[in-house]
């Protein structure tokens, strides 16, 4: 498996996880779905081009913890984009602290989140998210953190 994930950081923030943290958290998502290779770019921002975003591409105009951008490149084309992150570095620094959650955790939380968004998942639903979720519940557990939702959800 051939996993590229390009990180720019254009955040004030000093709480960043490392690279290789941050390779190893959107690799473990994108093995879940057993993809030999994927490029992911990832993209971490302050709050106000968070904001920008948000608004621009969701008409929400607040900050937000993680937005996914899916590449839309036939596979004809053979090119393993899959898609990029865009994640506020203040938005989950503060949401950890509001969960009681370790920074680490969280931010493992909100880039296998988002990468489950590239690879086509959704929670939009309340099926969707059920599947979802439980998927994200599995690996983040495998990535030894607490499970990141109050209520184990089940799938048979």
């Amino acid at each position: 498996m051939s996993y590229r994930i390009d990180v720019e950081v254009n955040s004030s923030s000093t709480k960043i996880p490392s690279l290789e943290n941050m390779e190893h958290w959107i690799a473990t998502a994108l093995h879940s779905d057993e993809l030999n290779q994927a490029e992911v770019s990832v993209y971490i921002v302050d709050e106000a081009e968070s904001q920008e975003l948000n608004s621009q591409y969701r008409g929400k105009n607040k900050p937000t913890n993680v937005l996914s951008f899916p590449a839309d490149i036939p596979d004809e084309v053979g090119v393993p984009l899959l898609g990029d992150l865009v994640v506020c570095a203040p938005v989950i620094e503060r949401e950890a602290k509001e969960q009681g959650k370790s920074l680490e955790a969280h931010w493992a939380h909100m880039l296998v989140h988002g990468t489950l968004h590239l690879l086509g998942y959704d929670h939009i639903n309340d099926d969707e998210a059920d599947v979802m979720e439980a998927l994200e519940t599995r690996l983040i557990t495998q990535l030894h953190f607490p499970a990141p939702y109050n209520e184990i959800v089940e799938h048979s």
